[in-house]
């Protein structure tokens, strides 16, 4: 708080006659009980008769600011230090005790009214004009105005302090219950406590990126979400994730950064699904999975898994696929698109062209080539799943390298149809 003697020519104490603190000095003893009486009735807070250190307190800051106020009249330069310190500490002490200012602020003003009746007499009684009388309650009410901005300071001094240490309890535990090998669950019970998190039944861990150079603000998430985003890699810990609302909640609060959202798992086991929340990120970044709103494990599972090993999938591929290096490259392409919507769509022709834009009768030609590429194999069903998940991890890496924007969405292999007959295939 700036000091009044810095800038005497603009405080109404100034402007009160010097001679107005000898009337008032010998009355600071009445002025301050009354004070503390008026005080204790209107605010049930500040009464506390069987605590008698907090009564000290009170009666310490009500004379302190009583006899700081005196003295200003007399010397507009005497010091702040003293009475600035204690309503400092009584701002502080508001806030470490959970309090809102409002009671203080209704006890200073209480106290002012009090101070301004008694002094306000005081004058009358030894004729002091009325101009000086209004400079007087004009100096009370400003002199209280110093003193709330006291305690206001200490107040947001202990809020910040507290919000502060509760930030960093709450990173510990987020590092503790993300730790592999997991912590003990009473050391993160106890954390937990501290850092006023209550530990769940489940949880999801939530890996992020910026999706652009500059910084963004903190995500708008619920105080039971455990997060930080200011750490190399940002993640979250996200209590219930399957609870009504909780996705929503998410897809709001992260607009602006690129998330995936790991498995659901019980708290012990939640570096598991940052793992695999990373992974998705991964994947999602360079546009294997979709960005535009957080990714969910649980729906891209077979991605997840054909991805895990790129360059197992691709020797697996060359083996598999090696019967496409018979025909030109551009007409391989064209049919290794067919047969993975053949094997999607259960070889139905007619639904293969719909998701190919072409005529059924081209991909009933397409697929005689297949089928004289690869004879049986086309419809061995210990085969179909690896050849799917070769030929999505294969078309999706030659639109990659092309910087294609047509990328293949990758679809969930478990969804595909059983595949017909041969027979029935070509005549479809």
């Amino acid at each position: 708080m700036s000091s009044p003697q810095h800038s005497q020519t603009l405080e109404p104490w100034v402007a009160v006659p010097g001679e107005i603190a000898d009337l008032c000095r010998p009355l600071l003893g009445e002025v301050a009980e009354e004070m503390i009486e008026e005080i204790q009735r209107g605010v049930p807070e500040y009464a506390r008769p069987l605590d008698e250190e907090y009564a000290r307190m009170v009666r310490l800051a009500v004379e302190g600011a009583v006899r700081q106020f005196i003295d200003l009249i007399g010397d507009p330069d005497a010091s702040w230090e003293q009475v600035t310190a204690v309503y400092r500490d009584i701002g502080l002490a508001e806030a470490r005790e959970g309090r809102s200012l409002d009671a203080l602020q209704t006890a200073l003003r209480l106290g002012a009214r009090v101070a301004w009746r008694r002094l306000a007499l005081e004058a009358e009684r030894h004729n002091v004009s009325r101009r000086v009388l209004s400079r007087l309650a004009e100096a009370i009410f400003a002199f209280l105005d110093e003193i709330a901005a006291a305690a206001t300071a200490g107040y947001n001094e202990a809020r910040s302090q507290a919000a502060g240490e509760l930030e960093h309890r709450r990173r510990r535990l987020l590092d503790l219950v993300l730790s592999d090998p997991p912590a003990s669950p009473q050391a993160i019970a106890e954390l937990a406590r501290t850092a006023r998190w209550q530990v769940p039944q489940t949880v999801a861990a939530v890996a992020l990126a910026e999706r652009g150079e500059q910084r963004f603000a903190h995500p708008a998430l619920p105080p039971d979400v455990l997060a930080d985003v200011n750490r190399r890699e940002p993640c979250l810990v996200v209590p219930d994730p399957d609870g009504p609302g909780r996705y929503r909640m998410l897809e709001n609060g992260l607009r602006e950064w690129t998330a995936a959202v790991g498995p659901t798992v019980r708290v012990e086991e939640a570096a598991k699904s940052l793992r695999w929340a990373r992974e998705a990120l991964a994947l999602a970044r360079r546009g294997v999975l979709p960005a535009d709103r957080p990714v969910r494990c649980v729906d891209h599972m077979p991605t997840l898994v054909m991805f895990k090993d790129e360059d197992l999938i691709r020797l697996v591929g060359e083996r598999r696929l090696a019967p496409l290096q018979q025909v030109r490259p551009r007409h391989r392409e064209r049919l290794a698109r067919t047969l993975l919507a053949c094997l999607q769509s259960g070889f139905n022709a007619t639904e293969v062209a719909s998701r190919l834009h072409v005529h059924p009768q081209t991909v009933r030609y397409r697929l005689h080539q297949l089928e004289q590429l690869f004879g049986e194999e086309l419809y061995d069903p210990d085969i179909r799943l690896e050849l799917e998940m070769v030929l999505q991890v294969h078309l999706f890496r030659l639109a990659e390298k092309d910087g294609r924007a047509d990328v293949i969405a990758l679809k969930d292999p478990r969804r595909s149809a059983p595949p017909p007959p041969i027979a029935a295939a070509s005549r479809s």
